[in-house]
């Protein structure tokens, strides 16, 4: 089937590119999923609390912060990867209903092979297109949904328009939120649209990001929180600060500010988001 081992690393072939799945040296029991030699996850099989990409970090904060602590929430993941952020709220959140979405089947079963996550009748993994999950989806069904979608190190485009925003909209509930994960780099236009394009349909919101990547001085991932009720902002604030790699959160006037003058992407115009710099994503060897 194309796989091969060289140590622990495996490295196979699935639909949307070629995984490796790479040992964490410092951590045992942990794995760095990588597509196409860009890392998309990293699990920690024995403490899925353990985060240990900077964006997830933010992620789980949200929704740590989103409901009372412990309260179970029903969530859609629209991406899937190795599965570390639904690992995180099972944990977390015991009793939680959660849905992936993840178009790539191949890469799914590699996860549940390799990488098992417990079994949970509340937690079900949905090969299929994110946005073909949330068009089959109810009405008001979500307490969450969180967006971490990438082909090619790009978000696609469909997953860009207001008519995406919009189904994400029509499938939370009242109080529900919307996190997704935006990378991009200077001058920032892809996150400058999508947050405009987010919030023209959930209009309270939210950005949790490195300082550098805020200023549009490097390419990074930034952390939209939108809802229709305000955001936790001093809260988030507070555990951005006190992160390994300290961020800020960007919100109120501010955030007018950095979307000024960004047009409401649509269909008929949306483009995957800008792909890195060359070389960015580097892992031991």
């Amino acid at each position: 089937m194309g796989r091969k081992r060289a140590a622990d690393r495996v490295i196979e072939p699935v639909d949307t590119g070629q995984a490796e799945l790479v040992p964490d040296p410092d951590r045992a029991g942990s794995w760095t999923l990588l597509l196409d030699g860009a890392p998309q996850s990293h699990v920690d099989l024995t403490d899925p609390t353990h985060l240990e990409f900077e964006y997830v970090r933010r992620l789980a904060a949200a929704v740590d912060l989103v409901a009372p602590a412990g309260a179970p929430l029903r969530v859609l993941h629209l991406g899937g990867g190795a599965l570390t952020l639904p690992r995180y709220v099972s944990a977390t959140r015991p009793g939680s209903t959660q849905r992936v979405a993840e178009v790539d089947g191949a890469l799914v079963e590699l996860v549940r092979r390799v990488l098992p996550w417990p079994s949970d009748a509340r937690l079900r993994v949905r090969v299929e297109d994110a946005r073909a999950v949330l068009t089959a989806t109810r009405d008001a069904t979500y307490d969450v949904v969180v967006a971490d979608v990438f082909a090619g190190a790009r978000t696609p485009a469909h997953l860009t328009s207001v008519e995406y925003a919009a189904e994400v909209a029509r499938v939370l509930r009242p109080s529900g939120w919307y996190l997704a994960n935006l990378a991009d780099g200077p001058p920032l236009r892809h996150a400058r649209g999508q947050v405009a394009t987010v919030r023209s349909v959930l209009p309270q919101a939210c950005l949790v990001g490195d300082a550098a990547v805020l200023r549009g001085r490097r390419y990074g991932n930034l952390v939209l929180v939108a809802g229709r009720a305000s955001p936790p902002v001093p809260e988030l604030t507070r555990r951005a600060a006190g992160d390994w790699f300290p961020g800020r959160v960007v919100a109120g006037d501010e955030l007018d500010r950095f979307v000024s003058g960004a047009q409401v992407v649509h269909d008929a115009d949306a483009t995957g988001s800008d792909p890195p710099p060359p070389g960015l994503f580097s892992v031991r060897r």
